[in-house]
């Protein structure tokens, strides 16, 4: 057939066969084998006289270009006609429903894209080409295609063969074939889909994490924070460990069918990141007492140093006060120990005494009483009056070493010593602490006798004695601090200001802020500090508060005795460091609440570096007081009963009096 302008018209229906129709196959065999010689005289049309069979006719008619159509011009077409009574409906709907559940298993490896589209920026997707298919793997569309075409019969083939032997009809018969096949391909990729275009499939480079169940909530999570190092403590322990499971594993709790959910196997995650996993040779070849010299793993190492002090500073308080004898303690303590300018109380808490009260340990539990139980006495010594209390968190007194102390009297004449120093030093992981409490000779213009105490001390003081020095290549025979890492020297150590009393009084009552700095150019120590002759090598942090000597006891007004003493910066903190910028001063103040005694308490907190150390020293193996801390802790809980008993009584006196 021809259109009006005299081009051929091309038209065709593609007919699915199924195996089950013989009728069908019968009839196109029957069809197969007629000639269709039907010439046409001038409108130079070719005219096939065996026909292709069914399921290549439509490959061969649709893809002809027009190009090659006018090279043809000569040849007549012959449009196959379908069946007149299509009996195969039902069978394609069954090919249909095999080729949708075959598709509805690859639907979670393949995508849909459109092939004109370009593809994303990741490369992910990929377009639809027309290539030959994989030929290990047909659709069912080729396959029921082939199936047809097996099925045909002889004639058909026959006549198939006599079309392709004509002249040009075999590079038809070639074109048609590729065609055929690319025309199969992109069956399979849109066939039964509607004509959407589908995406390639996407691999992912690396494997997908399990998906696991987690009811855990964000406080419960956060509370059981799992240290990085302990993430997954099961590939921990079987790579570092050679621990495959142990008895409560997560996979015998899962395993078992103990666990549904993963909360109870976080929370044992959690209870093993903070007890670290020790290995059998590492306690084979620990004392404990004295540690061996292992490079990994060390009580004092690195590992552990970096698990306690992630940045390897520690918070360390430091408070001096002359009590003045008194037998009378201050109620609460709280303001001194536990001021509320930083967010947090300190790692280590080192309080010095001068004069102390005559009960040494009522003082010592009333110390403990405030701190509470989350801190217990490390060590605690006294040389005469002098009084000095190391206290520490209860979780780091395993990695401190044994303590020593050591004594200097500059007062020998007197029976009582209230004049000297005090000495106490430890080795904190691999760093070297020495803290001093002194009381230097008293009077304003005693300023050499106050040298002296300061060189006696730091010659007579014996310290370390068995406790190895971290730096021995720094150290000084003839100066104790030198042979410390870490020295804090704190007293009353005396030294006044070189002004008379109503100078100071005006200095102080024209402005308190700007007062102290005005004041601290006729300090004695300020001086003497910067002309090198005593504390070579200490620094002091800022002073904004007042002076801290003398008071009237229970008031707020200074001396207001006969004899008129002038304020003055009797009690300090100084420290001192082998390395650069180890010590870093938070705060320098005074607490003023505290009117038990002519001195106001003075205190300093730093922050201060601490590096690992070896397990070659004698660890004090967790030792504390006792004894202490359980008396400490009983008036503790004793003190919050009265204050809810009181609260209470409170409570319902006012009921009664309103009713």
């Amino acid at each position: 057939m021809s259109t009006p302008n005299g081009f051929p018209q091309l038209s065709g229906t593609c007919v699915t066969q199924s195996m089950e129709g013989g009728a069908v196959q019968d009839l196109h065999a029957k069809k197969a084998g007629k000639a269709a010689k039907k010439e046409a005289s001038g409108n130079g049309v070719l005219t096939f006289e065996d026909p292709p069979s069914a399921g290549t006719s439509l490959n061969e008619t649709l893809k002809l270009l027009p190009d090659e159509l006018k090279a043809n011009m000569k040849m007549k077409l012959v449009t196959p006609r379908p069946p007149r009574k299509p009996r195969l409906e039902r069978a394609a709907s069954l090919d249909e429903k095999s080729w949708r559940r075959w598709r509805r298993l690859r639907t979670s490896q393949e995508s849909l894209t459109d092939p004109n589209e370009t593809s994303s920026s990741n490369s992910s997707l990929q377009e639809a080409s027309l290539s030959p298919p994989i030929r290990g793997r047909a659709s069912p569309c080729q396959q029921c295609c082939q199936q047809n075409s097996s099925h045909s019969s002889p004639g058909a083939s026959e006549a198939g063969s006599m079309g392709k032997s004509r002249g040009g009809t075999s590079d038809l018969g070639k074109r048609a074939s590729e065609i055929s096949s690319a025309f199969g391909g992109l069956l399979r990729g849109k066939a039964f889909a509607g004509g959407k275009p589908r995406l390639a499939q996407i691999m992912p480079a690396r494997p997908l994490p399990p998906m696991e169940l987690n009811v855990a909530s964000h406080t419960l999570r956060t509370a059981n924070r799992i240290d990085s190092d302990c993430v997954d403590y099961r590939h921990y322990s079987q790579h570092k460990f050679g621990r495959v499971s142990g008895s409560l594993s997560d996979t015998k709790l899962h395993g078992n069918g103990m666990v549904y959910d993963n909360s109870s196997t976080d929370s044992m995650k959690s209870t093993f990141s903070l007890l670290t996993p020790i290995r059998s040779k590492d306690v084979r070849s620990r004392s404990y007492l004295e540690g061996s010299l292992l490079a990994s793993g060390a009580l004092l190492g690195a590992e552990e140093l970096s698990r306690y002090f992630p940045d390897r500073n520690i918070g360390i308080f430091v408070a001096t006060w002359n009590m003045q004898g008194q037998k009378e303690l201050p109620v609460n303590l709280d303001d001194f120990l536990l001021p509320t300018d930083p967010d947090y109380a300190q790692d280590m808490y080192v309080i010095g005494v001068q004069e102390g009260c005559p009960d040494r340990r009522e003082w010592e539990i009333r110390l403990q009483e405030t701190l509470g139980p989350h801190y217990v006495m490390l060590y605690s010594a006294a040389h005469g009056v002098l009084y000095m209390s190391v206290f520490i968190r209860r979780d780091l007194i395993w990695f401190c070493s044994e303590v020593e102390y050591a004594t200097v009297t500059t007062r020998i004449v007197s029976q009582i010593k209230t004049k000297g120093a005090l000495g106490i030093c430890f080795t904190f992981f691999g760093t070297s602490f020495l803290f001093i409490t002194s009381h230097f000779t008293s009077g304003d213009s005693k300023v050499n006798e106050r040298k002296l105490d300061y060189n006696k001390t730091i010659q007579a003081l014996t310290l370390p004695k068995n406790v190895p020095d971290t730096n021995p290549y720094r150290s000084s025979s003839s100066d104790v601090t030198t042979r410390f890492d870490e020295v804090f020297w704190f007293g009353d150590f005396n030294f006044r200001l070189n002004k008379d009393r109503e100078t100071v009084d005006s200095i102080l009552n024209q402005n308190p802020e700007t007062g102290v700095s005005k004041l601290l150019v006729y300090d004695q120590l300020t001086s003497e500090m910067s002309r090198g002759s005593i504390f070579k090598g200490f620094q002091e942090a800022d002073i904004h508060f007042r002076p801290s000597y003398k008071f009237d006891i229970g008031k707020d007004s200074y001396d207001t005795t006969s004899k008129q003493r002038t304020p003055s910066y009797t009690d300090r903190v100084v420290y001192r460091s082998r390395y650069r910028d180890d010590i870093h001063a938070v705060k320098y103040s005074s607490c003023p609440v505290i009117k038990t005694s002519d001195h106001r308490p003075v205190f300093a907190l730093f922050r201060v570096k601490v590096r690992p150390g070896r397990d070659n020293i004698p660890l004090a193996a967790g030792q504390f007081d006792r004894e202490l801390y359980l008396i400490g802790i009983k008036r503790r809980i004793t003190r919050e009963l009265q204050k809810r008993q009181e609260q209470k009584d409170q409570k319902s006196s006012s009921v009664c009096s309103v009713s």
